[in-house]
């Protein structure tokens, strides 16, 4: 139960991570600091989303669910949780990369902005 709950919590953190990630930089509008803490995430995010990298997040994640006698399962947090909720079909490698971008272009928006008003502001 103690192990399952846990899994559950951190499929919760997993889940607000990945928001902050897609939309941390709009904090940034509004408290400039805010950027220390995302732009390590975003990186973070995007070295993920665009490396296929394995997050240790989820590896976790099955160790609990293994340790409260469920199955693990296979891919990422995102082709498990995530994916399912807007596509029923698997996610490609093509898409991964496009997503990432997306991720990317948006936050480069932003963080523009941020640029640009700073310099209104500041000149």
């Amino acid at each position: 139960m103690l192990f399952r709950l846990a899994a559950d919590t951190l499929v919760l953190l997993h889940l607000a991570f990945i928001l902050w990630v897609l939309f941390g930089g709009l904090l940034v509008l509004r408290w400039p600091r805010a950027l220390l803490i995302h732009l390590p995430a975003l990186a973070w995010g995007l070295a993920v989303e665009c490396l296929h990298l394995a997050c240790p997040l989820t590896a976790w994640e099955n160790r609990m669910r293994s340790a409260a006698g469920d199955a693990g399962y296979q891919g990422g947090f995102v082709e498990h949780y995530i994916w399912p909720l807007i596509y029923p079909v698997g996610l490609t490698e093509q898409i991964q990369l496009l997503l990432g971008m997306l991720v990317l272009l948006i936050n480069l928006a932003v963080y523009g902005y941020v640029i640009w008003r700073a310099r209104r502001v500041s000149g």
